[in-house]
């Protein structure tokens, strides 16, 4: 006979993995599990958290057990293409933009986006990246408009602009720094979290030869996204 806590944990990832729970849903707490399969809290917690190791729920202390956004790999030495990766994984991706402004960069401002690009004319965008309707991640993004003027009139709705900016502007070097971040109110509000939820952010500078391009934050919840860095000894 299968153990009660195997059980449940196989049906609780039946309905994830079948798609009637979609990411964020709220998996029923304890006490609601012991009361439907009539065991204790100690079987309900052992499927829970094996379910939690699997990566298949998130467990928030005082807020419950929800399912688990899924999670994307980047490489660390590369610029990732978010739209690109979540089609390739056969889920729907669309990118919501939440500001459009143009307007000079500010070179005396504290916000380190702005110390990046300041003093050129600049797009600046806010927007969320979506993975079958659930957030995904926020961005924040500013574009050097003497590097891309064209970005100016482009439309979001069919392709990200990090993923215009790929396939349009040539870049020849890229800066990569990850942090962990505590989401604020406008992130977690759009990433439909709570705030100060523990978030990964993901901040990147372009170049080509000595022209920036573009800079750009992402801010992702700890658990839908992770970066990746395979490499050998160097050679001398």
């Amino acid at each position: 006979m299968i153990p009660l806590h195997q059980r449940i944990r196989a049906e609780i990832e039946a309905k994830i993995l079948s798609g009637e729970w979609q990411p964020g849903h709220r998996i029923p707490v304890e006490h609601e599990l012991m009361a439907q399969y009539g065991c204790a809290r100690m079987t309900v917690n052992k499927a829970l958290s094996a379910l939690a190791e699997a990566g298949l729920i998130v467990r928030r202390k005082r807020a419950g057990s929800f399912v688990a956004r899924p999670q994307l790999h980047a490489m660390v030495l590369d610029i990732p293409d978010l739209q690109s990766e979540v089609i390739a994984r056969g889920d729907a991706y669309d990118f919501r933009l939440l500001r459009r402004q143009v307007r000079p960069g500010r070179p005396h401002v504290a916000e380190e986006l702005e110390l990046v690009l300041a003093g050129e004319p600049l797009l600046v965008l806010d927007g969320l990246h979506r993975v079958n309707g659930q957030p995904l991640g926020f961005e924040t993004r500013l574009v050097n408009l003497e590097a891309a003027p064209e970005m100016e009139a482009v439309d979001f709705s069919a392709l990200s602009p990090g993923t215009w900016l790929l396939q349009h502007v040539a870049w020849t070097e890229a800066e990569n720094r990850i942090s962990a971040v505590a989401a604020d109110a406008r992130v977690a509000q759009a990433l439909e979290i709570p705030a100060g939820t523990a978030c990964l952010a993901v901040d990147r500078r372009t170049w080509r030869g000595g022209e920036r391009i573009t800079t750009v934050r992402q801010v992702f919840p700890g658990e839908a996204y992770d970066l990746v860095a395979r490499f050998g000894p160097s050679q001398r």
